[in-house]
């Protein structure tokens, strides 16, 4: 059986890459997930509401495999800007609680140069382990 591609209804095609990818043994991988909506547009320019946009399409995912919010296991995080997120670590704090509540998978944070698209601010892949999927899989 090959791995699934996830992707949520509605959201526009993703263009050379997948928003996630399910392999058979219950292991969700998640792309790197900017600031933008499921139409690919910017709805905001500052650093916490693009976070906070890229956790809530992490999110959808999750629940698009099957998975929940316990299931993350993993976030990388590639910020723009170190001072502005140090600056404003309530307010990261404050909406990652909104999306993701008092989960905290293995995380790391790493500072580049710049993203492919242009307006992103950050961007944040994961990785999480369904469990139901491998109970699945592993009773056959």
């Amino acid at each position: 059986m090959a791995h699934e591609e996830i992707s949520p209804d509605g959201w526009a095609p993703a263009k050379g890459y997948a928003n996630g990818i399910l392999t058979t043994d219950g292991i969700l991988f998640i792309g790197g997930q900017i600031g933008w909506n499921s139409d690919q547009v910017f709805e905001t320019h500052e650093f916490v509401g693009q976070m906070e946009v890229a956790l809530k399409n992490i999110a959808t995912i999750l629940d698009k495999a099957g998975g929940s919010i316990s299931d993350l296991t993993r976030l990388t995080w590639y910020v723009k800007e170190k001072n502005e997120y140090l600056a404003r670590q309530r307010e990261v704090g404050q909406a990652y609680q909104r999306v993701l509540g008092k989960h905290f998978p293995a995380m790391t944070m790493v500072v580049v140069a710049d993203l492919i698209e242009d307006e992103a601010l950050v961007e944040i892949e994961a990785t999480a382990v369904l469990q139901n999927r491998q109970d699945d899989t592993t009773d056959a």
